[in-house]
């Protein structure tokens, strides 16, 4: 295997379609797989690279190991897999369907792909897996089960990371934590908020770099240190509201 070839896991994502872009334009040969892979198409025939599209039944662990099999067969082998996959939501009244459904999608699903990936790495004797997650895994909160996901899928990471040295094997494994930029988008905040090509551009320079951990955009590192070092008390208490929701409060607090 002596061309580049990267798979991209869940490419339907505004993201996962900047990261191929810039991928492709390297040359890199591309397999991109999607819920909707239809809906690809008119972007797959604009790259410049040979690009492959698959589906992606990401509430079926089972369909996704095949899948993922069939891929890296056609291929013959893969140098990088990266995973972009993702499910959230918010009611405070905490339902357990939307609950089960982001356990479903961001701790089976994705284990599934990272544990299947990381095997046919192993096979094949090196690789890199590059799993785009977030700082919301670093505490709890108001999604419950959403920050629950995702420190659970970092410590997946960290976890095949050591097997990776166990076995004396050239796996890379990199854990890309995004900032809260679902947040962000909420509160209009230009400052936290940064262009999909930006966050492109330092999400495949740190994999390139072959980092082991990078927080993406970097600005977001100081959020990620804050969240860590704040008081229970003080994290506990911050309010969750969209700045309109935030602007009206203080408007009525006038009143």
């Amino acid at each position: 295997m002596t061309k580049a070839t990267a798979i991209i896991v869940g490419a339907n994502s505004l993201l996962s379609r900047e990261i191929a872009k810039q991928l492709a334009s390297q040359g890199v040969e591309l397999a991109l797989l999607a819920q909707d892979p239809d809906s690809l198409q008119e972007f797959v025939d604009s790259l410049p690279t040979q690009t492959h599209v698959f589906p992606l039944e990401i509430t079926a662990p089972q369909k996704i190991i095949a899948t993922l099999e069939q891929v890296w067969e056609k291929l013959g082998g893969a140098h990088l897999v990266i995973v972009n996959t993702g499910l959230n939501s918010y009611d405070p009244q905490l339902p357990w369907l939307p609950e089960q459904d982001i356990i479903t999608v961001n701790v089976q699903g994705y284990a599934a792909i990272c544990n299947t990936a990381f095997k046919l790495f192993r096979d094949q004797g090196y690789g890199q897996l590059a799993a785009i997650n977030s700082i919301a895994g670093l505490r709890g909160g108001p999604s419950v089960a959403y920050h629950a996901s995702k420190a659970f899928a970092s410590n997946y990471l960290d976890g095949l990371s050591m097997h990776a040295q166990r076995l004396k094997l050239p796996i890379t494994i990199t854990d890309i934590q995004l900032g809260l930029l679902d947040k962000a988008a909420m509160q209009q905040s230009r400052l936290w908020l940064s262009p999909p090509d930006e966050v492109a551009r330092q999400i495949i320079k740190a994999m390139q770099k072959a980092k082991r951990k990078v927080y993406v955009t970097k600005r977001w590192l100081l959020v990620a240190w804050l969240t860590k070092l704040l008081p229970e008390f003080i994290y506990n208490t911050r309010h969750w509201r969209t700045k309109a929701e935030r602007l009206a409060a203080k408007a009525e607090g006038k009143k």
